[in-house]
């Protein structure tokens, strides 16, 4: 069958929101409970490892917190971890967010960097500098949460967490929230994580072997030849085929 009529099919199938239940979980369900970009940050960052673990972390969580002192947060975070986080890595981050939602907002400081040349990564090095910035926390558990600033593509992180938390915010359809405007879907580049990168070897949508920022943006140029306009419409079709192993 032609890539792009199977793609164009099994996005069809895939945009519903009953794709994502209890037999199969997303972290996009907590954050569309909330309807807020900064609790779908939080979603975003922590989507890493098992999902299930995943869903389970974030349900444990009182996203109020972010209204709050710094002190209640401390409290009432204090015996939360979660993989390579420690409880202070969590506090730093609701900490920091509470602050940055004070002074300002994530799409503010997101579009600011990245209107200068409509590039995507100036955007997210702007976020991730300013997270930084309003707290002095600083442990390797913190830093990857967050992430760090990128200034080149070979070699580099894929920013696989940061992408999606910008599908989420940017496209709007029964799966992603659409709580931005101002940013082209066309810009955007592909969340690329273990399962999208082998089904893109798989159906020949990729060719560069390194698992890198690179790469994610081969695979969109790539899904551009398909629709140019929207090209991660296809991002989360590819990441079902590659989860349930259905690209061969």
């Amino acid at each position: 069958m032609n890539i792009k009529k199977r793609l164009d099919e099994e996005v069809l199938k895939r945009n519903s929101l009953a794709e994502i239940n209890e037999n199969n979980l997303d972290p996009i369900m907590v954050a569309h409970r909330y309807n807020d970009p900064t609790i779908a940050l939080i979603c975003a960052l922590f989507s890493y490892g098992n999902v299930k673990q995943i869903v389970k972390f974030l349900n444990s969580l009182d996203f109020e917190l972010l209204k709050t002192d710094d002190v209640r947060i401390q409290e009432r975070l204090q015996n939360h971890y979660y993989r390579f986080q420690k409880a202070e890595d969590i506090i730093a981050l609701f900490i920091a967010l509470k602050r940055l939602n004070a002074e300002t907002s994530l799409e503010s400081v997101f579009k600011e960097a990245y209107n200068v040349d409509k590039n995507l990564v100036d955007g997210i090095n702007a976020c991730i500098s300013k997270i930084l910035s309003l707290n002095t926390h600083k442990t390797q558990g913190y830093n990857f949460l967050v992430g760090k600033v990128t200034k080149k593509t070979k070699g580099a992180g894929a920013l696989k967490r940061w992408m999606m938390y910008l599908r989420w915010m940017v496209r709007d359809d029964n799966i992603d929230m659409g709580l931005w405007t101002g940013v082209d879907r066309a810009d955007l580049i592909m969340p690329l994580d273990t399962h999208t990168f082998k089904v893109g070897h798989k159906l020949s949508l990729l060719k560069r072997k390194t698992y890198d920022l690179e790469a994610a943006i081969e695979l969109t140029k790539k899904l551009k030849s398909f629709d140019k306009n929207d090209p991660l419409k296809y991002d989360f079709a590819l990441y079902r085929l590659g989860q349930e192993k259905k690209y061969e």
